[in-house]
């Protein structure tokens, strides 16, 4: 498997779609010397966004991530969140009564702009359900595991209501060694557990890169030829820039290790255009 330098591959292209985890920050925070890559992008006059599946957060409170740990280019209207189209989409189709959601408060604030009424799942009376008109699986924190989980295969089974997965991200990693369980994998197994199935949002469905794209700033004089899309998983990032007729580039700081990327594009057939070590321009 033959390594590209990053700065070589970013040089061909206008725009760059980043991932976030995995390729700007890790659990110990955004990787070392990333503020040369968005110094040299500001120096060439290349666009570029943050398309990320965390909805844990609004892009105001991810964009103060990254200006706290001192990268100040990353600002709120630069991010991309699979939470964006969540309220997008309620905002089309529910417009009254309550929506439950698992996750934290902070992930909630992609529902409390739609203008319903929103309700965590611990806070929900399987009594009296029939005010709850959705359901959305925002984040893997801010309920409990057990009792919560349980609550949310009851209240499926008492209405007939869309549910909403705002990360469809599996897992993710917290070191170099370990990985948690993301909500797009609860969803699966609420999914298989009621037997019915839920609306996704983010990587890799086409919708977030849409979505990305309707805001580019020069929408009009860019093709998809002009972007080129980073990521550190096959399956969500690379899979997805693939389907949406991007180039792409992974990078082997994240999901994806050094001593795994070869065998696991032979084995999952999802080929990036490059392979390379890290986004960290030096």
């Amino acid at each position: 498997m033959q390594l590209s330098d990053f700065k070589t591959v970013a040089t061909k292209y206008k725009v760059l779609f980043f991932d976030a985890f995995g390729v700007l920050k890790n659990s110990e925070g955004i990787l070392p010397g990333l503020e040369s890559t968005f110094d040299w992008l500001r120096e060439t006059g290349k666009e570029f966004y943050i398309l990320t599946n965390d909805a844990s957060r609004g892009p105001k409170e991810l964009a103060a991530s990254y200006n706290n740990q001192g990268l100040s280019a990353i600002t709120a209207n630069r991010i991309i969140s699979s939470g964006m189209l969540a309220r997008e989409y309620l905002d089309l189709k529910v417009h009254n009564g309550t929506v439950a959601y698992l996750g934290t408060e902070k992930s909630a604030h992609y529902l409390e702009t739609t203008g319903v009424k929103t309700l965590p799942i611990s806070q929900v009376d399987l009594k009296d359900v029939s005010d709850i008109n959705a359901l959305v699986l925002l984040d893997d924190e801010g309920f409990d595991w057990n009792t919560d989980l349980t609550k949310t295969v009851n209240l499926l089974r008492r209405r007939n209501i869309p549910v909403i997965v705002a990360n469809t991200d599996a897992t993710y990693p917290v070191s170099k060694t370990r990985i948690s369980i993301a909500i797009g994998a609860v969803a699966k197994m609420i999914e298989t557990i009621v037997g019915k199935t839920f609306i996704r949002f983010g990587k890799p469905d086409a919708q977030l890169f849409m979505f990305a794209y309707e805001r580019l700033e020069n929408a009009a004089h860019i093709s998809k030829r002009d972007i080129l899309m980073v990521g550190d998983t096959l399956q969500t990032d690379i899979l997805g820039g693939n389907k949406f007729g991007l180039d792409t580039a992974l990078v082997l700081t994240g999901n994806t290790q050094a001593q795994d990327a070869e065998i696991l594009i032979r084995s999952t057939g999802i080929i990036p255009t490059y392979v390379c070590k890290s986004v960290v321009i030096r």
